[in-house]
């Protein structure tokens, strides 16, 4: 099995990067928070060789003299080293941004030894870094981007708003949290892809149980987006669900093969389920109150305590609303009750759909610490 690796930005990613970008002096060093916790852990229980990657703009020079860096550096280093974080290697670029060097992050010069060996895992190797740029390091190198973004989009002036959008997209992990990372590296990645095609849908569903809530949804059914959405911010899931559906006939069967789809995802995004709470749960909207409980034990059933007084909400006939819930617990094998009340018949499933989100942002929640199956059976 070649090795894998991960290549760790310094400035903002390991230590804190201040206000004029350079760290010169003892009193602008601190550490990013966590980091002195998890990537220790990182280094100990997985198996990734470690590479520092970073630029230190005109190091060498009037502007940044070398007495200034090294003394910093080498504290880094044994501080790091004393947690038992040993780097393979350290690669420095001491270009200025106007030179626009190849050996500048997001150019691949300084890691070409990589790339061209054949030696390396590059494919499941990751770029930890708190630049939408260091994203674009790990593009140019085939490798998958952890994105610590603080939101200070730091780099967003060397790319253009469509080169950003786009990079953004293609992220393996978007985070502010160092636990995060540790725990999303150890336990890896809950992705899952369903294309279903029939004579009288295409639907295409990816997710991913381990995002930040982005949404890409397109049914063709208005109202359905507005919960689509609501599904995906709530719960901390990037969803993505493009559909074309018979929709001159009704809404039926967009609506009964999204839940199909979506529902297989999340069954197979789910995998073996180790240290899985499994367990979710209530919500209120205004004059509504909804009560979602989720099990992701295996076995499909659903619930449906709910009276709707219209026809239509939006363009989604109300009736569809219990066949979606009915026909996604069926296809991700789980178990759904579902109470709600109010009077507003908006507010009542827009609270429904929050609350099935926030009930299976619970259920899906991992322990690191604790990677066991939630049952005594041996199986879920």
């Amino acid at each position: 099995m070649q090795p894998r690796l991960l290549f760790i930005d310094r400035d903002g990613t390991l230590i804190q990067e201040p206000p004029d970008h350079q760290i010169d002096d003892f009193s602008k060093l601190s550490f990013v928070p966590g980091m002195l916790q998890y990537l220790p852990r990182i280094a100990r229980e997985l198996d990734f060789l470690l590479v520092m990657v970073t630029n230190q703009d005109g190091l060498g020079t009037d502007r940044f003299p070398e007495e200034r860096f090294w003394p910093i550096q080498h504290f880094l280093i044994r501080t790091l080293e004393n947690e038992g974080v040993h780097f393979t290697d350290i690669l420095i670029d001491r270009s200025l941004p106007e030179q626009k060097l190849p050996t500048r992050k997001p150019g691949t010069g300084m890691v070409t030894k990589y790339l061209e060996s054949g030696k390396y895992d590059l494919k499941h190797s990751f770029v930890i870094g708190d630049r939408i740029t260091d994203v674009q390091f790990a593009h140019n190198m085939g490798c998958q981007a952890i994105w610590l973004n603080r939101g200070d989009e730091l780099g967003a002036g060397e790319l253009s708003s469509v080169e950003r959008e786009k990079l953004a997209q293609g992220v393996a992990l978007e985070t502010t949290s160092w636990k995060k990372i540790y725990e999303w590296l150890k336990l890896g990645q809950r992705t899952a892809e369903r294309q279903r095609i029939t004579n009288e849908t295409d639907v295409y569903v990816r997710l991913n149980l381990d995002g930040s809530g982005k949404a890409d949804i397109a049914t063709g059914l208005g109202f359905f987006d507005h919960m689509l959405h609501q599904l995906a911010r709530h719960g901390g899931i990037d969803l993505t669900v493009h559909v074309r559906g018979d929709l001159h006939v009704d809404e039926h069967h967009t609506i009964e093969d999204t839940a199909i789809a979506l529902g297989e995802a999340i069954y197979e995004a789910l995998g073996n389920k180790l240290g899985i709470e499994r367990y979710g749960f209530c919500l209120p909207m205004d004059d509504a109150l909804a009560q979602v409980a989720v099990d992701l034990g295996g076995r499909s059933w659903l619930v449906w305590q709910v009276t709707f007084h219209r026809e239509k909400i939006g363009d989604v006939p109300t009736e569809m609303f219990m066949h979606f819930f009915k026909s996604l617990s069926d296809a991700a094998r789980c178990n759904v009750h579902i109470q709600a009340s109010g009077e507003n018949e908006h507010h009542k499933i827009e609270a429904i759909f929050k609350a099935f989100a926030k009930a299976l942002k619970m259920a899906v929640r991992r322990d690191a610490d604790q990677p066991q199956l939630p049952t005594t059976k041996g199986v879920l």
